[in-house]
């Protein structure tokens, strides 16, 4: 079975930036005392979202339980056709601190065939502890989303930055998906600090230099109000 690549845990602090478009909110990143820097280039980040019947992962998050878990399968570029290079991601928050367990996923295709059957048959051919297989089994894909994302770290990388734009939802069904039900948010941008645990002390000095509103924030349950409610 395939090994879990596990995180330490971490803060991640979030800002919604609503009055300055994606170029502002860089720059203010870029002129940070902090002196960040771009270690590797932007991308676009595709999700899928993965919840049981009763979305109890939804719910969990909004009523802010504070042992709780998003599941989704990750990758990077194109958003439709062939995914060759998904990971399975376990996304694990406890009080204020998360980590995430990453397993590797089999290849699909993300197209108007991509249904609820298809990705059973996926589960079963992942390479998983025999655990996960069985947790997998009670969830299905609910939400897709995709966002370009830049990347910033401080020199000695205690510190990382990302700065989220052009959000785009789409649902997703048990059967006959052709993602023309979405919601496309151009206009909000989320930046967030990441940093580890012995961290926290010097964090408020990081994100004191934001003028950026504090905001819990998460995409997933952004996206299923956005396109389910």
């Amino acid at each position: 079975m395939a090994e879990a690549e596990v995180r330490d845990f971490r803060y991640e602090r979030k800002f919604l930036v609503e009055e300055l478009d994606a170029g502002q909110a860089r720059l203010l990143v870029k002129r940070h005392p902090a002196m960040f820097y771009a270690p590797y280039p932007p991308r676009h980040i595709n999700n899928l979202y993965l919840d049981t019947e009763d979305m109890e992962n939804y719910y969990a998050n909004v009523d802010g339980v504070d042992e709780r878990v998003k599941v989704r399968i990750r990758w990077y570029g194109t958003l439709f056709g062939e995914i060759l290079k998904p990971a399975l991601e376990f996304k694990i928050k406890s009080g204020l601190v998360g980590t995430k367990h990453i397993y590797p996923f089999p290849p699909f295709r993300l197209d108007d065939t991509f249904d609820h059957a298809s990705f059973r048959k996926l589960v079963l051919l992942a390479d998983l502890p025999e655990p996960v297989r069985l947790y997998m089994k009670g969830l299905g894909v609910v939400l897709c989303n995709r966002y370009y994302r830049w990347y910033y770290a401080t020199r000695d990388q205690l510190y990382r930055v990302t700065v989220d734009h052009d959000m785009v939802y789409y649902q997703v069904r048990r059967s006959c998906n052709h993602f023309r039900h979405r919601f496309l948010d151009s206009r909000n941008i989320i930046v967030e600090l990441k940093y580890d645990k012995p961290q926290d002390v010097q964090a408020g000095r990081i994100s004191g230099f934001f003028p950026f509103i504090v905001t819990k924030n998460s995409k997933y349950v952004t996206g299923i109000d956005r396109v389910y409610l």
